[in-house]
């Protein structure tokens, strides 16, 4: 799953400043190409060897009626040639005589979240109106944050975390096995001598396949199913705090039933049973100060980033 729409538009909002100019150079470069008037479809491909976030380029008429055909970064001409785009965002938001960039929207063409860059253009002598780049809003983030290159190792990355989440999920049902066989066992010697500790056995099994079930469902959920943002302090630190909770369970119950061992006369586990409650209690403060920090910095940092944005 690739980037979310919400990160990728806020991400565009945080580094507006920056992109604007470098769209408007991208723009301003289209025009300047020495094929621009003669065969654009030339022109746009070999800026989209420098700008590989731009998708499309066409031409409108002073009415947003688009006298070319969509061009894509390939140099490839598609259908659009004859259609009004005057309802479009690039057009209603468009300034007479000015780099126009648009609010970002879902492209028609393309199905992709993208914002549109629009200038006045003239084609020969007479052919005046304006030239259109839509630009894929991820791609476009990604290159201005630096994070092109991993994005692209990000399909290996799922393949590995989606081995490891199956063979956890294969250990739980192992551990359900193994559950099932001590209960129908601890059921046929119930008329004869049982051991009275063999249904903490049982519940030590199933604390494994609950937390090992609960470990893989996390992997599962923050780095499969959902995007997770790097580059957001809370992406890390839930991901990190709902590990540790899981971890926090597992002992917890096995410190209980260490401690019930112990009640029922085997003192030898006295000690254990309170070493690990101990561990249990410097665990979940230890989380509480990672969550109080961590929360605090971000919002630091929001505040941060938003005093810059004023300035």
């Amino acid at each position: 799953m690739g980037i979310s729409y919400l990160s990728v538009i806020e991400r565009y909002q945080e580094h507006h400043s920056v992109i604007t100019p470098l769209l408007d150079a991208l723009i301003q470069s289209l025009q300047a190409h020495s094929q621009w008037q003669n065969q654009p479809h030339l022109a746009f491909a070999k800026l989209c060897q420098h700008y590989h976030f731009a998708e499309l380029c066409y031409l409108l008429d002073s009415n947003a009626v688009q006298l070319s055909a969509n061009i894509d970064n390939k140099g490839n001409t598609l259908h659009g040639q004859g259609c009004s785009r005057a309802s479009r965002p690039y057009f209603t938001a468009q300034q007479q005589g000015q780099f126009t960039l648009s609010e970002p929207y879902i492209s028609l063409a393309t199905g992709n979240l993208c914002v549109s860059v629009m200038a006045p253009c003239q084609q020969g002598s007479d052919n005046k109106g304006y030239v259109v780049v839509d630009i894929h809003l991820a791609q476009l983030v990604e290159y201005v944050m630096g994070d092109r290159s991993r994005s692209r190792f990000s399909g290996v990355f799922k393949a590995g975390y989606s081995v490891i989440v199956m063979s956890l999920f294969t250990l739980v049902l192992v551990l359900m096995y193994t559950v099932s066989m001590e209960i129908w066992h601890l059921l046929l010697s119930l008329n004869g001598d049982s051991d009275p500790l063999q249904p903490f056995g049982i519940i030590i099994f199933i604390t494994l396949a609950l937390s090992v079930f609960d470990l893989g469902k996390t992997i599962l959920e923050e780095e499969i199913l959902m995007h997770k943002d790097i580059f957001r302090h809370s992406s890390t630190r839930r991901t990190i705090t709902r590990f540790i909770s899981t971890i926090l369970i597992a002992i917890s119950i096995e410190a209980l039933l260490t401690m019930f061992k112990a009640s029922l006369g085997q003192t030898e586990y006295t000690t254990a049973a309170l070493l690990m409650m101990l561990s249990v209690m410097g665990l979940l403060i230890g989380l509480g100060v990672y969550v109080y920090l961590g929360a605090k910095a971000e919002l630091l940092l929001i505040q941060a980033q938003r005093a810059k944005k004023g300035s």
